[in-house]
């Protein structure tokens, strides 16, 4: 593929989708290349709704193909809560500390056998003629009482891998980017991307 607009201003996941795409996606583009890309609310029910809504929306403005994607903390204690809502769990533009005060706050006395919880991402990718397709990711974790590590962001201090025996803040970023949820729907979409490579040739 000649060019790709990855749909989100974190420069960090810029930076992260153009390594694992590399020799499959000649350019990646960023909303800074499109001046007047409209701002998409993501109000959907589900992290599959949020990432279509902004691919679709930034393909139809740019004429190009879109990258997007959605993801969060699904807690099995909470019913799946903060869920789509991860972002401002402890309310609008709270900031990690408030999530996971929260977090800790709601999952308080909670035994550690049920403090269960899995990361989810949906990447939507889609064409200007509208057609889209979803690669979901998930990984199964631990909610610890306590943050622990310095990396990361997010849930990452309170997120533990059980196989791994350290919190996504702990694990080196090249073990973290192969195992979690974001890497397992990247690697899904290299491989589609990979296959309609080979199906244009």
């Amino acid at each position: 593929m000649k060019e790709l607009l990855v749909a989100s201003g974190n420069k960090g996941k810029l930076r992260e989708f153009e390594k694992l795409l590399e020799g499959v996606v000649e350019t990646i583009l960023s909303p800074a290349d499109f001046p007047g890309l409209p701002e998409v609310e993501e109000d959907g029910d589900s992290f599959e709704a949020n990432a279509l809504k902004k691919a679709r929306s930034a393909a139809l403005f740019t004429g190009k193909p879109v990258l997007s994607d959605d993801s969060g903390l699904c807690v099995d204690h909470l019913g799946g809560r903060p869920g789509v809502y991860s972002a401002r769990f402890a309310g609008e533009g709270a900031g990690d500390a408030a999530n996971n005060a929260r977090l800790l706050q709601e999952m308080a006395g909670v035994p550690r056998e049920e403090r269960t919880g899995a990361f989810h991402c949906v990447i939507a990718l889609c064409l200007p003629d509208g057609s889209c397709q979803t690669f979901d990711g998930m990984l199964k974790g631990e909610i610890l009482d306590a943050p622990r590590g310095e990396g990361g962001f997010g849930y990452d201090p309170l997120f533990l891998v059980p196989e791994h025996g350290q919190t996504f803040s702990e694990l080196p970023m090249e073990i973290k980017n192969t195992i979690s949820h974001r890497g397992r729907a990247m690697q899904m979409l290299k491989e589609a991307l990979q296959k309609r490579e080979d199906v244009s040739r």
